[in-house]
Protein backbone atom coordinates (compact mmCIF):
# COMPACT_ATOMS: atom_id res chain seq x y z
CA UNK A 1 0.00 0.00 0.00
CA UNK A 2 1.03 3.46 -0.92
CA UNK A 3 1.23 5.78 2.51
CA UNK A 4 -1.09 8.53 2.41
CA UNK A 5 0.60 11.75 3.11
CA UNK A 6 -0.32 15.39 3.07
CA UNK A 7 2.89 16.66 0.60
CA UNK A 8 3.55 16.18 -3.04
CA UNK A 9 7.75 15.51 -2.04
CA UNK A 10 8.31 14.95 -5.68
CA UNK A 11 6.55 18.17 -6.82
CA UNK A 12 8.77 20.74 -8.20
CA UNK A 13 9.78 23.67 -5.55
CA UNK A 14 9.50 27.43 -5.66
CA UNK A 15 12.76 29.38 -5.68
CA UNK A 16 14.10 30.79 -2.56
CA UNK A 17 13.85 34.06 -3.92
CA UNK A 18 10.11 33.48 -4.56
CA UNK A 19 9.04 32.42 -0.89
CA UNK A 20 8.63 36.06 0.31
CA UNK A 21 8.52 36.47 4.56
CA UNK A 22 8.67 32.97 5.49
CA UNK A 23 7.05 31.73 9.18
CA UNK A 24 8.16 28.40 10.72
CA UNK A 25 5.97 26.30 12.82
CA UNK A 26 7.44 24.42 15.73
CA UNK A 27 10.72 26.89 14.54
CA UNK A 28 12.77 25.77 18.12
CA UNK A 29 13.06 21.66 16.90
CA UNK A 30 16.60 20.18 15.77
CA UNK A 31 14.88 19.90 11.97
CA UNK A 32 13.11 23.27 12.01
CA UNK A 33 15.79 25.47 13.19
CA UNK A 34 18.07 24.31 10.47
CA UNK A 35 15.57 25.15 7.91
CA UNK A 36 15.13 28.73 9.90
CA UNK A 37 18.83 29.07 10.00
CA UNK A 38 19.45 28.30 6.20
CA UNK A 39 16.53 30.93 5.31
CA UNK A 40 17.59 33.59 7.31
CA UNK A 41 21.25 33.32 6.02
CA UNK A 42 20.01 33.35 2.18
CA UNK A 43 18.37 36.40 3.40
CA UNK A 44 14.41 36.04 3.73
CA UNK A 45 12.16 37.63 6.21
CA UNK A 46 11.90 34.41 8.61
CA UNK A 47 9.32 34.27 12.01
CA UNK A 48 8.27 30.88 13.58
CA UNK A 49 6.75 29.76 16.99
CA UNK A 50 6.93 26.93 19.16
CA UNK A 51 4.69 25.68 21.88
CA UNK A 52 7.16 26.52 24.81
CA UNK A 53 10.74 28.49 24.84
CA UNK A 54 14.11 26.92 24.78
CA UNK A 55 17.73 28.08 24.58
CA UNK A 56 17.15 27.47 20.71
CA UNK A 57 14.67 30.21 20.28
CA UNK A 58 16.86 32.67 21.62
CA UNK A 59 19.53 31.76 19.51
CA UNK A 60 17.22 32.00 16.46
CA UNK A 61 15.97 35.73 17.64
CA UNK A 62 19.72 35.95 18.23
CA UNK A 63 19.95 35.22 14.52
CA UNK A 64 17.37 37.64 13.62
CA UNK A 65 14.24 35.80 13.21
CA UNK A 66 11.33 37.06 15.14
CA UNK A 67 9.88 34.16 17.47
CA UNK A 68 6.53 33.93 19.12
CA UNK A 69 5.90 31.42 22.45
CA UNK A 70 2.27 30.02 22.05
CA UNK A 71 0.15 30.08 18.27
CA UNK A 72 -1.59 32.53 17.41
CA UNK A 73 -3.42 33.48 13.64
CA UNK A 74 -2.20 37.22 14.27
CA UNK A 75 1.51 35.57 13.45
CA UNK A 76 0.80 34.66 10.40
CA UNK A 77 0.31 39.02 9.72
CA UNK A 78 2.35 39.89 6.23
CA UNK A 79 3.40 36.15 6.09
CA UNK A 80 4.11 34.40 2.03
CA UNK A 81 4.76 31.17 2.94
CA UNK A 82 4.68 28.89 6.26
CA UNK A 83 6.85 25.43 6.55
CA UNK A 84 5.88 22.81 8.62
CA UNK A 85 6.90 19.69 9.71
CA UNK A 86 4.46 16.59 9.43
CA UNK A 87 3.89 16.37 13.38
CA UNK A 88 2.12 19.95 12.88
CA UNK A 89 -1.38 18.68 12.78
CA UNK A 90 -4.10 19.94 10.21
CA UNK A 91 -5.86 21.93 12.85
CA UNK A 92 -2.94 23.35 14.49
CA UNK A 93 -4.28 27.18 14.06
CA UNK A 94 -1.13 28.42 12.39
CA UNK A 95 -1.77 26.07 10.11
CA UNK A 96 -5.35 26.17 9.60
CA UNK A 97 -5.25 29.54 8.84
CA UNK A 98 -2.47 29.82 6.28
CA UNK A 99 -5.13 27.03 4.61
CA UNK A 100 -7.94 29.40 4.64
CA UNK A 101 -5.89 32.12 3.65
CA UNK A 102 -4.45 30.65 1.03
CA UNK A 103 -0.86 31.13 1.78
CA UNK A 104 1.94 28.97 0.13
CA UNK A 105 2.49 25.83 2.55
CA UNK A 106 5.88 23.83 2.35
CA UNK A 107 6.99 20.84 4.34
CA UNK A 108 10.11 21.39 6.02
CA UNK A 109 11.84 19.20 2.93
CA UNK A 110 10.49 21.32 0.20
CA UNK A 111 12.02 24.33 2.01
CA UNK A 112 15.41 22.78 2.17
CA UNK A 113 15.23 21.37 -1.45
CA UNK A 114 14.46 24.90 -2.74
CA UNK A 115 17.43 25.84 -0.29
CA UNK A 116 19.44 23.54 -2.32
CA UNK A 117 19.02 24.55 -6.11
CA UNK A 118 21.96 25.16 -7.68
CA UNK A 119 24.02 22.97 -5.69
CA UNK A 120 25.01 19.50 -5.66
CA UNK A 121 22.87 18.06 -3.05
CA UNK A 122 24.05 15.16 -0.70
CA UNK A 123 20.75 13.18 1.04
CA UNK A 124 21.72 11.06 3.78
CA UNK A 125 18.77 8.77 4.73
CA UNK A 126 18.96 5.41 7.07
CA UNK A 127 16.86 3.99 9.68
CA UNK A 128 20.07 4.40 11.78
CA UNK A 129 22.78 6.75 12.32
CA UNK A 130 21.84 9.58 9.60
CA UNK A 131 22.54 12.35 11.88
CA UNK A 132 26.04 11.25 12.32
CA UNK A 133 26.87 10.33 9.39
CA UNK A 134 25.57 13.76 7.73
CA UNK A 135 28.11 15.15 10.71
CA UNK A 136 30.34 13.28 9.80
CA UNK A 137 30.55 14.19 5.90
CA UNK A 138 29.75 17.47 7.15
CA UNK A 139 32.67 17.75 8.82
CA UNK A 140 35.33 16.19 6.93
CA UNK A 141 34.39 18.00 3.18
CA UNK A 142 34.81 21.71 5.25
CA UNK A 143 38.18 19.95 6.07
CA UNK A 144 38.96 18.81 2.84
CA UNK A 145 38.10 22.87 2.23
CA UNK A 146 34.95 22.59 0.29
CA UNK A 147 33.37 24.98 2.70
CA UNK A 148 29.68 22.85 1.94
CA UNK A 149 26.24 24.15 3.34
CA UNK A 150 24.38 21.60 5.63
CA UNK A 151 20.88 20.89 7.33
CA UNK A 152 21.69 18.51 10.12
CA UNK A 153 19.17 16.73 12.73
CA UNK A 154 21.75 17.90 15.52
CA UNK A 155 24.03 20.20 16.30
CA UNK A 156 27.87 20.10 15.49
CA UNK A 157 29.84 20.19 18.49
CA UNK A 158 32.84 21.81 16.97
CA UNK A 159 30.75 24.51 14.93
CA UNK A 160 27.58 25.03 17.77
CA UNK A 161 24.96 24.62 15.11
CA UNK A 162 22.71 22.03 13.10
CA UNK A 163 22.63 24.37 9.70
CA UNK A 164 25.00 26.68 7.22
CA UNK A 165 25.00 28.42 4.27
CA UNK A 166 28.39 27.58 2.66
CA UNK A 167 30.69 29.16 -0.37
CA UNK A 168 30.75 25.68 -2.30
CA UNK A 169 28.90 23.78 -4.41
CA UNK A 170 27.49 20.91 -2.04
CA UNK A 171 24.85 21.14 0.07
CA UNK A 172 24.48 17.74 2.61
CA UNK A 173 21.09 16.64 4.09
CA UNK A 174 19.86 14.82 7.03
CA UNK A 175 17.15 13.12 5.09
CA UNK A 176 14.10 11.70 6.92
CA UNK A 177 12.51 8.62 5.74
CA UNK A 178 9.91 8.46 8.67
CA UNK A 179 7.20 10.50 6.38
CA UNK A 180 8.38 9.80 3.03
CA UNK A 181 9.84 13.39 2.65
CA UNK A 182 13.17 12.34 1.86
CA UNK A 183 11.62 11.64 -1.76
CA UNK A 184 11.56 15.50 -1.94
CA UNK A 185 15.56 16.50 -2.69
CA UNK A 186 16.54 14.64 -6.20
CA UNK A 187 20.47 14.46 -4.91
CA UNK A 188 23.59 13.49 -6.48
CA UNK A 189 24.64 11.31 -4.20
CA UNK A 190 22.54 9.59 -1.79
CA UNK A 191 23.81 7.45 1.28
CA UNK A 192 21.51 4.94 2.72
CA UNK A 193 23.23 3.56 5.99
CA UNK A 194 20.19 0.81 6.76
CA UNK A 195 16.62 -0.11 5.97
CA UNK A 196 14.51 -1.56 8.46
CA UNK A 197 11.41 -1.45 9.54
CA UNK A 198 10.52 1.55 11.49
CA UNK A 199 7.69 4.36 11.30
CA UNK A 200 5.04 1.73 10.49
CA UNK A 201 2.71 4.14 12.32
CA UNK A 202 2.87 5.85 8.91
CA UNK A 203 3.88 3.08 6.45
CA UNK A 204 1.91 0.55 7.86
CA UNK A 205 4.63 -2.96 6.89
CA UNK A 206 7.86 -3.00 6.34
CA UNK A 207 7.32 -4.14 2.20
CA UNK A 208 6.26 -0.61 2.13
CA UNK A 209 9.22 0.95 4.05
CA UNK A 210 11.47 -0.86 1.25
CA UNK A 211 9.17 0.40 -1.71
CA UNK A 212 9.96 3.77 -0.23
CA UNK A 213 13.37 3.69 -0.17
CA UNK A 214 13.47 2.22 -3.48
CA UNK A 215 12.15 5.65 -4.83
CA UNK A 216 14.43 7.88 -2.93
CA UNK A 217 16.69 5.69 -4.94
CA UNK A 218 14.77 6.47 -8.06
CA UNK A 219 14.98 10.55 -7.67
CA UNK A 220 18.89 10.56 -7.64
CA UNK A 221 19.74 12.26 -10.56
CA UNK A 222 21.39 10.99 -13.60
CA UNK A 223 24.75 10.08 -13.59
CA UNK A 224 24.24 9.96 -9.69
CA UNK A 225 25.77 7.89 -7.27
CA UNK A 226 24.01 5.50 -4.11
CA UNK A 227 26.20 4.82 -1.56
CA UNK A 228 25.09 1.87 0.51
CA UNK A 229 25.72 -0.29 3.84
CA UNK A 230 26.73 -3.96 2.49
CA UNK A 231 26.63 -5.33 6.02
CA UNK A 232 23.17 -4.52 6.76
CA UNK A 233 20.44 -6.72 4.96
CA UNK A 234 18.04 -3.89 4.09
CA UNK A 235 20.24 -1.49 2.66
CA UNK A 236 22.13 -4.58 0.53
CA UNK A 237 19.43 -5.57 -1.28
CA UNK A 238 18.33 -1.84 -2.30
CA UNK A 239 21.59 -1.55 -3.32
CA UNK A 240 20.96 -4.58 -5.95
CA UNK A 241 17.85 -3.49 -6.56
CA UNK A 242 18.85 0.36 -7.40
CA UNK A 243 21.68 -1.42 -9.48
CA UNK A 244 19.42 -3.55 -11.73
CA UNK A 245 17.79 -0.40 -11.99
CA UNK A 246 20.68 1.56 -13.89
CA UNK A 247 21.88 3.40 -11.00
CA UNK A 248 25.58 3.68 -10.08
CA UNK A 249 26.07 2.15 -6.60
CA UNK A 250 28.73 2.00 -4.40
CA UNK A 251 28.84 -0.34 -0.72
CA UNK A 252 30.79 -0.23 1.93
CA UNK A 253 31.18 -2.48 5.34
CA UNK A 254 33.11 -5.46 6.89
CA UNK A 255 31.21 -7.79 4.26
CA UNK A 256 33.54 -9.08 2.04
CA UNK A 257 31.71 -8.39 -1.16
CA UNK A 258 31.53 -4.11 0.01
CA UNK A 259 33.52 -2.09 -2.82
CA UNK A 260 35.01 -0.22 0.23
CA UNK A 261 35.67 -2.76 2.53
CA UNK A 262 36.69 -1.80 6.76
CA UNK A 263 39.58 -4.39 7.54
CA UNK A 264 41.56 -4.70 10.90
CA UNK A 265 38.49 -3.02 12.65
CA UNK A 266 40.06 -2.46 16.58
CA UNK A 267 39.39 -0.01 19.27
CA UNK A 268 41.02 1.66 21.93
CA UNK A 269 38.55 3.45 24.39
CA UNK A 270 36.52 6.16 22.29
CA UNK A 271 39.24 5.72 19.15
CA UNK A 272 38.02 3.32 16.27
CA UNK A 273 40.36 2.08 13.57
CA UNK A 274 39.94 0.05 10.52
CA UNK A 275 42.30 -0.30 7.29
CA UNK A 276 40.31 0.34 4.19
CA UNK A 277 40.25 -2.06 1.35
CA UNK A 278 38.71 -2.62 -1.99
CA UNK A 279 38.09 -1.48 -5.43
CA UNK A 280 36.54 1.88 -3.84
CA UNK A 281 39.07 2.51 -0.97
CA UNK A 282 41.40 5.14 -3.56
CA UNK A 283 44.95 5.38 -2.18
CA UNK A 284 43.64 3.48 0.82
CA UNK A 285 44.99 3.98 4.41
CA UNK A 286 43.54 3.74 7.45
CA UNK A 287 40.23 5.16 8.91
CA UNK A 288 40.68 6.41 12.18
CA UNK A 289 37.56 8.57 14.52
CA UNK A 290 37.19 9.42 17.89
CA UNK A 291 34.31 8.27 18.48
CA UNK A 292 33.06 4.78 19.56
CA UNK A 293 31.17 2.30 18.26
CA UNK A 294 31.65 -0.18 14.72
CA UNK A 295 28.71 1.67 13.53
CA UNK A 296 30.56 4.51 13.85
CA UNK A 297 33.35 3.19 11.76
CA UNK A 298 30.67 2.32 9.18
CA UNK A 299 29.25 6.03 8.86
CA UNK A 300 32.81 7.44 8.40
CA UNK A 301 32.95 4.54 5.81
CA UNK A 302 29.87 5.94 4.01
CA UNK A 303 30.75 9.54 4.16
CA UNK A 304 33.97 8.36 3.30
CA UNK A 305 32.95 7.27 -0.08
CA UNK A 306 30.47 10.24 -0.75
CA UNK A 307 32.88 12.94 -0.77
CA UNK A 308 35.81 10.79 -2.38
CA UNK A 309 33.86 8.91 -5.03
CA UNK A 310 30.60 11.06 -5.04
CA UNK A 311 32.15 14.99 -4.76
CA UNK A 312 36.35 14.31 -5.88
CA UNK A 313 37.47 15.20 -2.31
CA UNK A 314 40.94 14.03 -1.51
CA UNK A 315 40.84 10.96 -0.14
CA UNK A 316 43.83 11.95 2.55
CA UNK A 317 42.12 15.29 3.69
CA UNK A 318 39.36 13.48 3.90
CA UNK A 319 40.93 11.07 6.60
CA UNK A 320 42.01 14.05 8.05
CA UNK A 321 38.71 15.25 8.62
CA UNK A 322 37.26 12.44 10.04
CA UNK A 323 39.59 12.02 12.24
CA UNK A 324 39.48 15.71 13.30
CA UNK A 325 35.50 14.65 13.86
CA UNK A 326 34.32 15.84 17.64
CA UNK A 327 30.81 14.69 17.69
CA UNK A 328 27.17 15.45 17.71
CA UNK A 329 24.62 16.98 20.08
CA UNK A 330 23.09 13.77 21.64
CA UNK A 331 25.24 11.47 19.69
CA UNK A 332 26.55 9.49 22.71
CA UNK A 333 27.31 13.19 23.83
CA UNK A 334 29.63 13.29 27.49
CA UNK A 335 27.01 15.23 29.70
CA UNK A 336 29.66 15.14 32.90
CA UNK A 337 30.93 13.05 36.26
CA UNK A 338 30.41 13.74 39.70
CA UNK A 339 31.26 10.99 42.46
CA UNK A 340 33.23 9.36 40.27
CA UNK A 341 30.30 8.70 37.80
CA UNK A 342 30.13 8.90 34.65
CA UNK A 343 27.03 10.47 32.33
CA UNK A 344 26.58 10.32 28.43
CA UNK A 345 23.10 11.10 26.39
CA UNK A 346 22.27 9.67 23.11
CA UNK A 347 19.15 10.19 20.64
CA UNK A 348 18.74 6.33 19.94
CA UNK A 349 15.16 5.69 20.07
CA UNK A 350 14.36 2.18 17.58
CA UNK A 351 15.74 -0.54 18.33
CA UNK A 352 18.82 -0.84 15.58
CA UNK A 353 19.96 2.60 17.50
CA UNK A 354 19.59 1.05 21.04
CA UNK A 355 21.04 -1.68 20.32
CA UNK A 356 24.31 -0.30 19.10
CA UNK A 357 24.96 2.91 21.59
CA UNK A 358 24.00 -0.03 24.48
CA UNK A 359 26.60 -2.36 23.06
CA UNK A 360 29.14 0.93 22.41
CA UNK A 361 28.72 1.53 25.93
CA UNK A 362 28.33 -1.60 27.61
CA UNK A 363 32.12 -2.40 27.39
CA UNK A 364 33.30 1.59 28.11
CA UNK A 365 31.54 1.36 31.94
CA UNK A 366 33.84 -1.78 32.75
CA UNK A 367 35.01 -2.36 35.59
CA UNK A 368 32.00 -0.08 36.42
CA UNK A 369 28.26 -0.93 35.57
CA UNK A 370 26.35 0.72 32.84
CA UNK A 371 23.04 2.38 34.33
CA UNK A 372 20.84 2.51 30.81
CA UNK A 373 17.96 5.24 31.49
CA UNK A 374 15.84 4.41 28.84
CA UNK A 375 12.48 6.67 27.64
CA UNK A 376 10.35 5.07 24.82
CA UNK A 377 9.55 7.53 21.92
CA UNK A 378 5.79 7.29 20.55
CA UNK A 379 3.11 4.80 21.27
CA UNK A 380 2.77 2.86 18.45
CA UNK A 381 6.85 2.21 18.17
CA UNK A 382 6.43 1.52 21.96
CA UNK A 383 3.34 -1.70 20.89
CA UNK A 384 5.52 -2.38 17.79
CA UNK A 385 8.73 -3.13 19.03
CA UNK A 386 9.06 -3.20 22.70
CA UNK A 387 10.54 -6.49 22.88
CA UNK A 388 12.84 -5.32 20.55
CA UNK A 389 13.73 -2.73 22.26
CA UNK A 390 14.23 -4.30 25.63
CA UNK A 391 16.95 -6.60 23.61
CA UNK A 392 19.02 -3.85 22.73
CA UNK A 393 19.29 -2.75 26.25
CA UNK A 394 19.57 -6.13 27.72
CA UNK A 395 23.73 -5.73 28.02
CA UNK A 396 23.33 -3.03 30.78
CA UNK A 397 24.02 -3.70 34.04
CA UNK A 398 20.84 -1.57 35.39
CA UNK A 399 17.96 -0.52 33.29
CA UNK A 400 15.65 2.50 34.40
CA UNK A 401 12.83 2.46 31.65
CA UNK A 402 10.66 5.78 31.69
CA UNK A 403 6.86 6.39 30.63
CA UNK A 404 6.92 6.75 26.48
CA UNK A 405 7.49 10.05 24.91
CA UNK A 406 4.27 10.62 23.34
CA UNK A 407 5.66 13.25 20.66
CA UNK A 408 3.06 13.72 17.95
CA UNK A 409 0.67 10.59 18.88
CA UNK A 410 -2.16 10.34 21.85
CA UNK A 411 -2.02 7.69 24.03
CA UNK A 412 -2.97 3.99 23.65
CA UNK A 413 -4.45 1.58 25.96
CA UNK A 414 -2.47 -1.00 27.53
CA UNK A 415 1.08 0.77 25.88
CA UNK A 416 3.47 2.28 28.53
CA UNK A 417 7.31 2.24 29.27
CA UNK A 418 6.31 -1.30 31.08
CA UNK A 419 5.73 -3.09 28.16
CA UNK A 420 9.86 -2.52 27.71
CA UNK A 421 10.18 -3.25 31.23
CA UNK A 422 8.35 -6.61 31.46
CA UNK A 423 10.30 -7.92 28.68
CA UNK A 424 13.64 -6.74 29.51
CA UNK A 425 12.64 -8.57 32.99
CA UNK A 426 11.81 -11.75 31.02
CA UNK A 427 15.18 -12.12 29.08
CA UNK A 428 17.83 -14.38 30.03
CA UNK A 429 21.03 -12.69 32.32
CA UNK A 430 21.35 -11.03 35.63
CA UNK A 431 20.52 -7.20 35.78
CA UNK A 432 18.30 -4.61 37.97
CA UNK A 433 15.21 -3.57 36.02
CA UNK A 434 13.11 -0.22 37.05
CA UNK A 435 10.21 0.67 35.39
CA UNK A 436 9.69 4.68 36.77
CA UNK A 437 6.24 6.30 34.99
CA UNK A 438 6.94 10.00 36.94
CA UNK A 439 10.04 11.44 35.05
CA UNK A 440 10.44 13.72 37.41
CA UNK A 441 11.18 11.23 40.39
CA UNK A 442 13.95 9.62 37.70
CA UNK A 443 17.01 11.21 38.79
CA UNK A 444 16.55 10.94 42.35
CA UNK A 445 16.09 6.95 41.44
CA UNK A 446 19.39 7.23 39.71
CA UNK A 447 21.10 8.71 41.51
CA UNK A 448 20.32 6.33 44.61
CA UNK A 449 21.18 3.17 42.30
CA UNK A 450 24.97 4.69 41.11
CA UNK A 451 28.17 3.56 42.45
CA UNK A 452 31.31 5.02 41.73
CA UNK A 453 32.87 4.02 38.30
CA UNK A 454 29.46 3.38 36.75
CA UNK A 455 28.49 4.83 33.48
CA UNK A 456 24.55 6.61 33.08
CA UNK A 457 23.18 5.99 29.66
CA UNK A 458 20.25 8.36 29.09
CA UNK A 459 18.34 7.08 25.58
CA UNK A 460 15.83 8.47 24.06
CA UNK A 461 14.69 11.15 21.43
CA UNK A 462 12.36 12.97 24.20
CA UNK A 463 13.09 14.85 27.43
CA UNK A 464 15.12 12.27 28.60
CA UNK A 465 18.24 14.58 27.70
CA UNK A 466 16.96 16.62 31.25
CA UNK A 467 17.82 13.38 33.49
CA UNK A 468 21.48 13.28 32.94
CA UNK A 469 22.54 16.67 34.29
CA UNK A 470 20.34 16.35 37.33
CA UNK A 471 21.66 13.46 38.27
CA UNK A 472 24.87 15.05 37.94
CA UNK A 473 23.91 17.43 40.57
CA UNK A 474 22.20 15.23 42.91
CA UNK A 475 25.50 13.33 43.20
CA UNK A 476 27.67 16.70 43.59
CA UNK A 477 25.59 17.00 46.52
CA UNK A 478 25.48 13.81 47.61
CA UNK A 479 27.92 11.48 46.71
CA UNK A 480 27.37 8.05 46.67
CA UNK A 481 28.97 5.48 49.14
CA UNK A 482 32.55 4.30 47.58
Amino acid sequence: MSPITRFDYEAPVPAVDELGRVHVLAIGGAGMSAVARLLLQAGLTVSGSDARDSAMLGALRADGATVWVGHEEAHLAGVDTVVVSSAIREDNVELAAARAAGLRVLHRSQALAALAAGRVPVAVAGANGKTTTTSMLTVALIDAGADPSYAIGGELSAAGTNAHVGGGRSMVIEADESDGSFLAYRPQVAIVTNVQPDHLDFYGTFEAVQDAYLRFTGTIRPGGLLVACADDAGSLQLAQRAAAAGVRVLTYGTAPEADLRLCEVRFDGMTGRARLAGPASGEGGELVIEVPGEHNLRNAAAAYLAATAGLGARPAEVLAGLRAYSGTRRRFEAKGEAAGVRVVDDYAHNPGKVAAVVATAAPLARPGRLVAVFQPHLYSRTRDFAQSLAAGLAPADVAVILDVYAAREDPMPGVSGDLVAEHLRALPGERQVRYVPDKASAPRVVAELVRPGDLVLTVGAGDVTDVGPAVLELLEANPPPQ
